[in-house]
């Protein structure tokens, strides 16, 4: 077999439909759309359209608040952060905010901010977390095993 040889198996591929080309392309003249009507034209969108009725969007009841401004926080667990650190992708001893966790694979990408949550356990030790949001578990793993966490958040 050589290169020039190669091909499809039969009936593997077929060929585009060619509209508007003619009565004896069987696609000719409406090209498929049938005859007149808003769906014949080009360029018409008439979905959930229901004639005379009211659309069904419009019908379904609409509950709570979108807050347009309500920041979007990365939640980290602690025990996430201790695997960082115990397998050498974070420092300890350095400042740990949004820019490290990045950089260490914890988190994809910062959001709004970082929000610190309690959960698995947290062993290292005067470890300073520089972070948005942190929760009340999450303060006090933090502050048991030796280390404090700035909350600029906080201080304004």
């Amino acid at each position: 077999m050589r290169l020039n040889e190669l091909a499809d198996n039969k009936g593997a591929t077929k060929n585009r439909t060619r509209i508007g080309r003619g009565i004896g392309s069987g696609k000719g003249k409406t090209g498929g759309r049938g005859v007149k009507g808003q769906k014949s034209r080009s360029g018409v969108s008439v979905n959930g359209f229901r004639g005379e009725q009211t659309n069904l969007i419009q019908q379904m009841p609409k509950r709570g608040f979108n807050n347009p401004f309500a920041k979007k926080f990365n939640a980290v667990r602690l025990d996430r952060i201790q695997t960082a650190i115990d397998s050498g992708k974070l420092d300890a001893k350095g400042v740990i905010d949004a820019k490290a966790l990045v950089e260490a694979g914890v988190i994809r990408r910062a959001k709004d901010g970082v929000r610190l949550i309690a959960g698995g356990e947290f062993k290292a030790s005067k470890v300073t977390f520089k972070v948005d949001h942190a929760s009340k578990g999450a303060q006090a793993a933090v502050e048991a095993a030796g280390g404090k966490i700035d909350l600029p958040a906080a201080a304004e």
